[in-house]
Parts: C-alpha cells; sequence; structure tokens
C-alpha cells in the first residue's frame, strides 16, 4: 500500500540530493499555466459574461449571476446544523486567539540626534479569498482566511468559491454559513482559475483586489503564478502533505490514523513517515490495511495518494539523521512522535507547521488549534511561510532627518553614490547646503 525508502548504512547527502531521494507529488504548474492564460485573458475582456459560460463549462451549472445574494448567505447560517455552527464558532474564537497577537506596531527608531526611522504597516486595502470547493468542501478554510484578514485590518474582504450544480448554482451553503458567521457578504460563486482571473482583472460586478489567497488546485495555483507582479498572492499551494519525525515510542495506531487523515483529500496528497525504527515502520503498515479499509473515499482518494510516487516510508538510522530529511522534505505539516517530541521540534528549520507529540494531530490543526491551516506546500516551507495576519500587512518606512542630521551624514552619501558612478544622488543632498559637503 506505501512504499519504503531505506536510507540506512550511508551517510546521507546534503542539500539538494538528499531532497531527491525523497517522495514527492508532480505539479507541474508550468504546464497548467499555458492552459489558464486564455481563460484568464477572456475573463478580462469578457468579464462576468466569461464567468457565467465558464461555470456551464466546467461546473455544470447555469448561472444568471455570479456574486451571491445577500439573503442566500443569512438564510444558509439559519439552516446550518447547529453542531456545525458551534464548532465553526470554535474554530473562529481560536483563531482570532492566536492570530490577534501576530498584529505588529509602529516603531520609531533614533538612528542618530535629529534622524529617525519609523516602520509603520499598512493593511492591503483589497482582498480576494479562496475557498475550493471541488472533492471536499472546505468552511475550514473561510475560517483561516478570513480571520488573519480582518486582524489585519483588511477593509474590503471578497470571498470565492465554485458553484454546486446540487445547491442551484450557490457555492456550498456551509461555506456560505462560514461567511456569514465571519460577516463576510461580498461572496461570488466562481471556482479556479475563474475566480482568480475575476479578482485580478475585476468584472462589472467585483472589483479589482490586491491580493488572492486561499489553498486550491493546481489551476489555482497556475492563475496565482500567472497574476503574480499584478497582484500579491499568497503561495502556488500544491497537493496537501504530512510527514511524521517517529521513533520507537510511537503509536503505530496514531502514526497510520494521521496518515490516512491526509491522504484523504486527494489521490496526490503526500503521506511520508520518517523513523529510525524498522519495528515501528512493520507496525505502521499492519495498521493501514483495516484502517483504510474501514473509511470512506478509499478508491478514489487513499489509496491512489498512499501507493503514490509521493508517499513512502523514510528508514534512517537515527534520529538525527531523520531531522535532517525532514528538514530537506520541509513538509506542509510536521508531526514529531518521538520521546521528548518538544525538543526535537525545537530543532526543526523547514515545516509548515509543527505538531508535537501524540496529542497534536494534524487534524487538530485543520480546524480547532487556533494556527493556521493555509500553509506552503512542495518543499517551499524552507522559504516560506504560513498564511497569518503578517501576510496581509505591509512595512513601509517613514525618513524623518533634520538639517543638521543630514549634513553630519552628507559626506558618506556623496561617497557612496560617487562609488557607484550615480553623482546626481550625491548632488541632491550638496544642493541642500550649497553645493558644498558640510565638514564631517
Amino acid at each position: 500500500m506505501i512504499s519504503r525508502i531505506d536510507l540506512r548504512g550511508d551517510a546521507l547527502p546534503e542539500g539538494g540530493a538528499l531532497r531527491d531521494l525523497l517522495p514527492r507529488a508532480e505539479f507541474d504548474v508550468e504546464a497548467a499555466l499555458e492552459k489558464v492564460r486564455p481563460i484568464c485573458e477572456d475573463v478580462h475582456h469578457r468579464g462576468t459574461a466569461a464567468l457565467i459560460e465558464y461555470a456551464q463549462k466546467f461546473d455544470g451549472v447555469e448561472l444568471s449571476q455570479v456574486r451571491v445574494p445577500a439573503e442566500a448567505v443569512k438564510a444558509a447560517l439559519e439552516q446550518l446544523d447547529p453542531a456545525v455552527r458551534a464548532a465553526l464558532e470554535e474554530s473562529i474564537r481560536r483563531a482570532r486567539i492566536v492570530h490577534r497577537n501576530q498584529r505588529r506596531t509602529e516603531h520609531t527608531t533614533q538612528v542618530v540626534p535629529g534622524g529617525t526611522v519609523t516602520e509603520k504597516w499598512v493593511p492591503v486595502e483589497r482582498v480576494g479569498l479562496y475557498a475550493p470547493g471541488g472533492r471536499s468542501v472546505y468552511p475550514s478554510s473561510v475560517v483561516m482566511n478570513v480571520v488573519p484578514a480582518q486582524e489585519a485590518g483588511v477593509e474590503s474582504i471578497a470571498l470565492a468559491s465554485p458553484p454546486q450544480r446540487e445547491f442551484g448554482g450557490l457555492p456550498h451553503p456551509t461555506i456560505l454559513a462560514a461567511c456569514a458567521l465571519l460577516g463576510v457578504d461580498e461572496v461570488y460563486a466562481a471556482g479556479g482559475a475563474v475566480a482568480v482571473a475575476m479578482f485580478a482583472y475585476g468584472t462589472e460586478d467585483c472589483l479589482p483586489v490586491n491580493m488572492v489567497t486561499g489553498p486550491g488546485n493546481i489551476w489555482v495555483a497556475a492563475a496565482k503564478r500567472y497574476f503574480t507582479g499584478k497582484i500579491g498572492i499568497d503561495t502556488e499551494a500544491g497537493p496537501t502533505e504530512i510527514a511524521v519525525l517517529a521513533d520507537s515510542t510511537a503509536d503505530p495506531v496514531h502514526v497510520a490514523a494521521d496518515l490516512i487523515s491526509q491522504a484523504e483529500h486527494d489521490p496526490l496528497a503526500a503521506a511520508v513517515l520518517v523513523t529510525d525504527s524498522a519495528e515501528l515502520a512493520d507496525a505502521v503498515e499492519r495498521e493501514l490495511e483495516p484502517q483504510v479499509a474501514a473509511t470512506k473515499h478509499v478508491e478514489d482518494r487513499i489509496k491512489p495518494a498512499l501507493a503514490g510516487k509521493q508517499s513512502a516510508i523514510v528508514l534512517v538510522d537515527s534520529l538525527e539523521d531523520g531531522l535532517k530529511v525532514v528538514d530537506a522534505y520541509g513538509a506542509e505539516h510536521l508531526e514529531i512522535q518521538t520521546a521528548d517530541a518538544a525538543a526535537w521540534a525545537a530543532r526543526v528549520r523547514n515545516a509548515g507547521a509543527i505538531f508535537v507529540g501524540p496529542w497534536s494531530p494534524v487534524s487538530l490543526g485543520d480546524y480547532c488549534a487556533g494556527s493556521n491551516h493555509v500553509l506552503p506546500t512542495g518543499g517551499c516551507a524552507c522559504h516560506s511561510s504560513g498564511l497569518s495576519v503578517q501576510s496581509f500587512l505591509r512595512g513601509i518606512h517613514i525618513v524623518d532627518y533634520t538639517r543638521d542630521a543630514l549634513a553630519d551624514v552628507t559626506h558618506h552619501v556623496v561617497t557612496l553614490a560617487e562609488a557607484e558612478d550615480l553623482p546626481a544622488h550625491g548632488a541632491a543632498l550638496k544642493a541642500r547646503f550649497g553645493w558644498k559637503v558640510p565638514p564631517a
């Protein structure tokens, strides 16, 4: 059901050579880019008419309008199962606690007497948030996108999710209910690259945004790449990933359950166990069989994901080697299931989010830990972070120098400008002092 990669016996290679030995899904955004390009440009030129046509083509629904009526958003909340509402409210509450503490404050530094630099933080004015709606419905992604944007102070928030044939062309009602709980009333029935293009270019109904965030399929990722530079993006999210660093103290029932939990997202989802215990590896393999058989989405998602080239059990000589492997892998979600798990977690450098010990499974982070589940995939955790309040803020430096403070540093500026063969830079300062450089 799941392959093995044995890295025992020899010293581990470094850097890219080690990464090349590890499993990874094939996710060719560049190839998808060529297919989404004409779609995006069609939305640019035809606006809402193109959105309606693509809803028929891709989603099999006939729309008369793309924006979801406010009464439909309200009605979805009124009809929501009380237990689901309570769970969403708790997810929102916990997410707000964490994200509120991420807010940045203005800070002024006195560089020299009379010379200060202030850094102020300004939220993006308008964002477009995307909630997937293909194989599964993700109201949790509504929470994870909206809460940090709101806590950052974003004034204008729009959300898009694919139209659903079984709900009369509206996004899934649980998506709409989550929007209502969060106070988001600008919602669009649009999916994939079409939704990203709507946000980037704007239409008759939707004003263009400054930034698009949220997970999605390869078409969403390709559209984000297409518009990079025109709008800000969070990340080109690929298939979900879980890696588990475990030793002989780990419970194979827990490990198997957690690998399956992410495999049920998508046939390209990655499930990776890194362990120095062959006995644990054997036990996890034995445990996978009955747990997979007892769950849902077996043939269309879980089995293909676990059997795919992106999933494996990786055997190493020691946890030190295991740490090198998980850092090279840079998982979206990394569980540490070892003795003294907190100490090992503290040494991890590359992961979207780290889950420490047996009582902090990835599923908790997906919904109710308070952390964000919009995280870097495909190894991008070595240079990128998950979605946060900071994602929606821009730092602006404010420079304020007096005459004396400028005079004191002018000779250095002139020297550096001339060293770079940019004399007009220095002249801009000399002009303020009668074209003479003040004495040092």
